[in-house]
């Protein structure tokens, strides 16, 4: 079995054993199950899985970025990927926020449900200001933000190194060759660590239905529908029909390429953790080239929250609904804006969505309290929403790809290829 075929079958496995202990009863908080094996061995295996890609996260992006400079070779053309992966990653973000509001507004998710108690411990968070959010993607210190894990800041460090290094490329062969062995090593230790993908999977889904089950999503099972129709929605059919608009790509062959990728960040719920399987994706499986893959994977990760839009969208007209508060069309405006410029500055991690959501209650005055409504079921709606983000990623790789001639159509077209790379040989 190839690596995807191992990690649905780990997927799934989850799934039934992490229901059934809840269903059951088993996985009581406090329990034996819950503290010995929804916190031990599944936490366990979870966390040493998504912090083995945190690690290679940073100097992936690095190194794949400054290759990917060289390998362009042109300045210009680099600023032509870059305006272009900027435009589309805003447009389907906006597009995004605006279908979910649309649809929350017609089936006026919330209505008739009680507001919860005051006392929550949530506090709003300010939005951050465009010259802040422009000022932090120039780092004082590089060093710094990479032990940060400061995506913007050093993406935009590495396009700076590489295009410096590019400049001066026949006095610096050592250096070249120094990135290009080290990107290289990088991708081994990528493959390596995906070995242990469908063992982790496994982990993180069972624990993550060991303790919600499906009781949370019976009070809550409008705002559910709708939030995880409008995702889905936009995954399998926007996101599709705008490859094959704009670039004439088949959209089912890149749904079922980037069907491991998926996978990968329905359990981590993290865009920045998927970055190596989203990766090994996009140029193993449809042959985007390394020189356009490597700044627009990891750029995206970092600014394209599609998912993350849509929640907040949803989740706004929810809490308005259930406070009885009217929205006027500048308030919905003023979500969109605020949706587009906090996923522009905020780091792909799990949860960062709530963090997102109080700097927008905070902007159109709504009870920032009423997001502990909703935090039962945001973990699960945190990992749909993190794959539909990295779906977006890989369209607009292939949409940029495909318009720069650096898109290899026999391997786009050719259902087998990459999945060779997926084998990890012991």
């Amino acid at each position: 079995m190839n690596l995807t075929q191992k990690v649905l079958i780990g997927l799934m496995a989850g799934l039934f054993l992490g229901l059934t202990l809840n269903a059951t009863g088993l996985s009581v908080s406090g329990g034996f199950v819950d503290t010995y094996l929804s916190e031990g061995i599944f936490a366990l295996g979870g966390k040493l899985f998504v912090n083995a890609l945190k690690m290679l996260v940073v100097p992936l992006v690095f190194f794949s970025i400054v290759c990917g400079v060289l390998g362009i070779g042109d300045i210009k053309l680099l600023g032509r990927v870059g305006s272009k992966s900027f435009g589309l990653y805003m447009s389907t973000t906006a597009i995004a926020i605006a279908t979910a509001l649309i649809a929350a507004t017609i089936f006026s998710v919330g209505s008739g449900i009680e507001p919860p108690p005051t006392d929550s411990d949530f506090s709003g968070k300010n939005a951050p200001s465009l010259v802040q959010v422009i000022t932090d993607i120039v780092p004082s210190n590089p060093i710094a933000a990479m032990a940060e894990g400061n995506m913007l800041a050093i993406i935009f460090y590495a396009l700076i190194f590489g295009i410096c290094l590019l400049s001066i490329k026949d006095k610096a062969p050592v250096v070249i060759q120094f990135a290009e062995q080290m990107n290289e090593l990088m991708m081994k230790m990528v493959e390596i660590v995906m070995h242990f993908a469908p063992y982790a999977v496994f982990c993180l889904i069972a624990k993550v239905m060991a303790q919600l089950g499906f009781d949370l999503f019976v009070e809550l099972i409008f705002y559910v529908l709708v939030l995880a129709g409008v995702l889905l929605f936009h995954g399998f059919v926007t996101l599709p029909s705008a490859l094959k608009a704009i670039s004439g790509l088949n959209p089912r062959i890149f749904l079922k390429k980037i069907r491991s990728a998926q996978m990968f960040a329905f359990s981590t719920a993290s865009s920045g953790a998927t970055i190596p399987a989203t990766l090994q994706a996009v140029e193993n499986r449809m042959g985007v080239k390394g020189s356009v893959a490597s700044f627009t994977v990891p750029f995206g990760a970092t600014i394209n929250m599609d998912g993350t839009a849509m929640m907040q969208g949803v989740a706004t007209v929810f809490i308005a609904n259930v406070y009885g508060l009217d929205l006027a069309l500048t308030d919905y405006l003023l979500i969109v804006l605020m949706s587009i410029l906090a996923s522009i500055g905020t780091a792909g991690v799990p949860g960062v969505g709530l963090i997102m959501l109080t700097m927008v209650f905070t902007q159109v005055n709504l009870p920032v309290e009423g997001i502990a409504l909703i935090i039962g079921v945001d973990r699960l709606m945190d990992m749909i929403r993190t794959s539909v983000n990295i779906t977006g990623d890989a369209a607009v790789s292939c949409v940029v790809a495909k318009s720069e001639n650096e898109l290899d159509m026999d391997v786009f077209n050719d259902p087998h290829s990459g999945v060779l790379e997926e084998h990890v040989t012991q």
